[in-house]
């Protein structure tokens, strides 16, 4: 009988060549933290859609899940495409964490459907390092059409969920295309030795990743770069739980 992780091989294998057999090969960015990164298999990968939303009151604010989309795009090579219905993004705030204006292009929409829409025709069109996406609900056929269409391309598609009332958010649960899900939410900020606000940090929950662990760990937030960091407190060892 075969073991769990040989039948996990089968299965992703298979799942692999129903997709055109380019899972694997598929190029990915790397958070730069092993333990994210070992967990999924080399990092984020492109040419695949990717869910993200924020925990608690962020579910609806979408601060801590926006800037999470936006220090995944900085460390992209390209041009990104950021589309929305809410018109409340902080642009100082994106550059914070690494996010060069000049290479986005800000798409305001009417609703949900010309944001998924006009997400599908950018991926669709290729050449784009990563295409985000506001949207409060993702119907299975748009999901799957936004990930056939990153796969074709190589595209990373990252999809914002944010809901107009917490009720609403247990909408993330509701299975789709999308190949890792995400939840963002936010921790006491990094103590500092004197009065002030340190360093903003993270709870990063991966609710869903295919053929991979559901795990979390507390981060440091996207600094300048675009990068995390593992929160250690007082060399104590950082907080993964499985």
């Amino acid at each position: 009988m075969q073991s769990n992780q040989a039948l996990i091989a089968t299965l992703q294998e298979a799942i692999d060549n129903i997709a055109g057999g380019q899972a694997r090969r598929r190029p990915r960015l790397p958070f730069g933290i092993p333990e994210i990164d070992e967990r999924l298999r080399g990092g984020l990968s492109f040419g695949a859609t990717h869910e993200i939303a924020g925990g608690g009151a962020d579910a609806i604010d979408g601060a801590a899940s926006s800037l999470f989309a936006a220090g995944i795009a900085a460390r992209t090579s390209g041009p990104i495409f950021w589309s929305f219905v809410r018109d409340d993004l902080f642009p100082p705030g994106l550059s914070q964490v690494g996010l060069d204006l000049e290479r986005v292009t800000f798409i305001g929409c009417r609703d949900d459907a010309e944001v998924l829409n006009s997400a599908e025709e950018i991926i669709r069109h290729g050449g784009v390092a990563a295409c985000v996406a506001e949207t409060v609900r993702l119907p299975m056929v748009a999901s799957r059409r936004l990930q056939l269409a990153a796969e074709k391309t190589g595209t990373m598609g990252l999809i914002v969920r944010r809901w107009r009332r917490q009720s609403e958010a247990t909408d993330y649960g509701m299975p789709t295309a999308s190949v890792t899900r995400w939840r963002i939410s936010v921790c006491p900020s990094e103590r500092l030795p004197a009065a002030g606000v340190g360093r903003r940090r993270w709870l990063l929950e991966l609710m869903r990743a295919r053929a991979g662990d559901c795990f979390e760990i507390e981060v440091g937030g996207c600094d300048e770069r675009g990068q995390m960091d593992v929160v250690r407190d007082n060399d104590e060892q950082h907080r993964i739980a499985q």
